[in-house]
């Protein structure tokens, strides 16, 4: 019985560094493509920088963070005056609520 045992184990134990070399082949391969991938954007990306958004003397790593500050700059302003807006537009309704429950009153 022991010796089907340790047949067994063995069995598994191949089974498993199978499924364990083909699982390290997969990954190895999806991190190739994957950094190949973002390799590439990153080049296209800096390129495009470099020849349309760089201003005179500016390095791309300046320009992109000029680019991102300017673009949280934008996102904060849009969002003060989406809150701007919602606030105008809460008194609005809050007058006419008020106009309607005064408008069947005499005075």
């Amino acid at each position: 019985m022991a010796k089907l045992a340790d047949q067994m184990e063995k069995i598994t134990d191949g089974v498993v560094d199978g499924y364990q070399k083909i699982e390290d082949g997969v990954v190895g391969g999806y991190k190739k493509i994957e950094n190949g991938v973002v390799g590439g954007f990153n080049k296209i990306s800096d390129k495009f920088v470099d020849t349309f958004l760089t201003r005179e003397g500016e390095t791309i790593e300046d320009a992109k963070a000029r680019l991102a500050q300017e673009q949280v700059t934008r996102e904060a302003a849009a969002k003060e005056a989406a809150e701007k807006r919602e606030a105008e537009q809460k008194a609005r309704i809050q007058a006419s609520i008020e106009a309607s429950k005064n408008a069947g009153k005499r005075n």
